[in-house]
């Protein structure tokens, strides 16, 4: 427990899970980051973020994952660059709770980003235009300005193209296999299918799509391959992102709880809820009030 002055409500802050609900290579550029598209949805497993006053020029990570240095974690980064691009006479630091697992295809660390970008852009009042904020994540990573935004979309170009799309809200079992997989990993096999044809939202809602990572996952990574069959005797089971996360979905929450109570006890397992609207924007609209 910190007994440091918050910054702001004393609420915390969601940086909510993403799934993947297909993920599509078409491309490579020159500069070698990859064109894809994506269907991609928010769900109600957060992590949490807390913001303490500190003298201007101080950024610091006060609570976070031990494994990840301070430095390194992109909730500082975030914060180390918004403090420069607005010319910000503030410090802060963050307490960061996490709940998604991490090296999943959860889009833990990206969501985190973007919680930092959109909190401090309220609580140092920058007032920077949702459009800039964006821009300014996509310097972090690929999938922070979808977060930033805050709504489900449709992901085109390098994650920078964004349609807001209200895909069907439904439950999903998540199933986290012990591997851990670095995406850069993935995007930099040589057997990584990078020539999908390109599809539209309407092909997509329509018929449905895959995720192109899992074949060069399935491959590298047993286990998760495992936990896809073992899945998939529930439904169509998918790979999000480059994993190591596998989900299928499920009725309604007892069936989720059904399946869970089968898991394999080597494995980690939640029952989740999709959301095309990031809670992170109704607590971004509790402190604006």
């Amino acid at each position: 427990m910190h007994t440091d002055e918050l910054i702001g409500q004393a609420k915390p802050w969601p940086a909510p899970a993403k799934l993947n609900l297909c993920l599509h290579i078409i491309g490579r550029r020159p500069d070698g980051y990859h064109l894809l598209q994506s269907a991609l949805q928010f769900t109600d497993l957060c992590d949490q973020l807390s913001f303490y006053h500190r003298p201007a020029g101080v950024i610091a990570r006060i609570a976070g994952p031990e494994s990840v240095p301070p430095q390194q974690d992109l909730v500082v980064r975030a914060a180390t660059l918004l403090a420069q691009r607005a010319k910000v006479d503030e410090g802060v630091a963050i307490a960061l709770h996490k709940r998604i697992p991490m090296q999943a295809g959860l889009g833990g660390g990206s969501s985190d980003a973007a919680t930092v970008l959109v909190a401090l852009n309220e609580l140092w009042r920058v007032r920077m235009p949702v459009d800039e904020l964006a821009e300014l994540g996509l310097a972090l990573g690929a999938d922070v300005p979808v977060f930033v935004r805050g709504h489900s979309a449709w992901v085109e170009g390098v994650g920078e193209k964004l349609t807001p799309v209200a895909f069907a809200e439904q439950r999903f079992v998540v199933v986290k296999p012990s591997a851990n997989v670095t995406t850069a990993e993935i995007f930099q096999a040589a057997e990584l299918t990078r020539n999908s044809p390109i599809t539209t939202i309407r092909a997509f809602l329509a018929g449905g799509g895959r995720n192109d990572c899992t074949s060069t996952v399935r491959a590298r990574y047993p286990e998760i391959a495992e936990a896809l069959d073992w899945l998939g005797l529930f439904g169509p089971a998918m790979l999000t992102g480059t994993g190591a996360c596998v989900f299928v979905p499920v009725n309604d929450a007892a069936a989720g709880r059904a399946v869970l109570a089968q898991l394999p006890a080597r494995w980690s397992g939640f029952l989740v809820q999709s959301v095309n609207r990031s809670p992170l924007l109704d607590r971004l609209a509790e402190e604006m009030t």
